[in-house]
């Protein structure tokens, strides 16, 4: 038996969407990510920051360190301005990230934690960014970040401290190690890591041993290398 297309004057076939060699598609949501993000990760002293700075510079990227994330978290007007700038689709992607963690108990659901997962995933979403700890790489999907942790041995790092912040040895010492079990405890207690647990990183880079020259340029490679497997898994 044979069928007749469905009149074009009926509503119900009208509602109907076409598809095949004459229908008309609808426009394909963009993919999400829309880009990589870089996550970093760092020991107290093993200038993080300072390499991150580095590579946005060289990758033409925005740098997020910990106080500014923290800002924007807070902030509502820096909040809406990020956003105002997402690409179509992110929010609601944003959404079913933070769903997923919290329902899989990979996050807390303090609410401060709750709204700084969302600004990273905004970003995230967005990609070509570099974000500087607060957790941001137990956040963010592993196939559209590169998550990257610096270290460099105890006294290079309270040297540096010693220098960078004009304390003496004593105090130096105890600056870093303060601050290595306050980072230690944010990321254990609100993502349910141990941030000295090497399986989680892409990449682990000694800013004592490479420098702070090396490790960027290692760390735009590797972006670059992740960006270029991220197209062909696209394709």
């Amino acid at each position: 038996m044979t069928h007749s297309p469905p009149d074009e004057r009926d509503p119900a076939a009208l509602k109907t969407p076409l598809h095949g060699y004459r229908g008309e598609r609808a426009e394909a949501a963009p993919a999400l990510p829309a880009g990589l993000t870089i996550t970093i990760s760092r020991e107290a002293g093993a200038r993080g920051g300072t390499i991150a700075r580095h590579a946005g510079g060289k990758l033409g990227w925005q740098v997020y360190p910990q106080d500014l994330l923290e800002y924007v978290t807070q902030n509502a007007a820096a909040r809406q301005e990020v956003v105002d700038n997402l690409p179509p689709g992110a929010s609601a992607w944003a959404d079913e990230c933070l769903d997923r963690l919290l329902k899989a108990e990979a996050l807390s659901g303090h609410p401060s934690i709750v709204e700084l997962a969302r600004v990273v995933l905004y970003l995230g979403a967005r990609g070509a960014a570099i974000l500087v700890g607060r957790g941001a790489g137990c956040i963010l999907p592993s196939r559209s970040t590169l998550n990257v942790r610096l270290v460099a041995p105890p006294e290079d790092r309270i040297a540096y401290m010693t220098q960078w912040l004009r304390l003496t040895d004593d105090e130096a010492a105890d600056h870093v190690r303060r601050l290595d079990q306050r980072r230690s405890e944010f990321v254990q207690t609100h993502f349910y890591r141990d941030p000295a647990d090497v399986p989680q990183y892409d990449l682990i880079l000694n800013s004592s041993l490479l420098g702070e020259e090396r490790c960027t340029e290692l760390l735009v490679l590797a972006a670059q290398g992740k960006l270029a497997a991220m197209g062909a898994g696209a394709e």
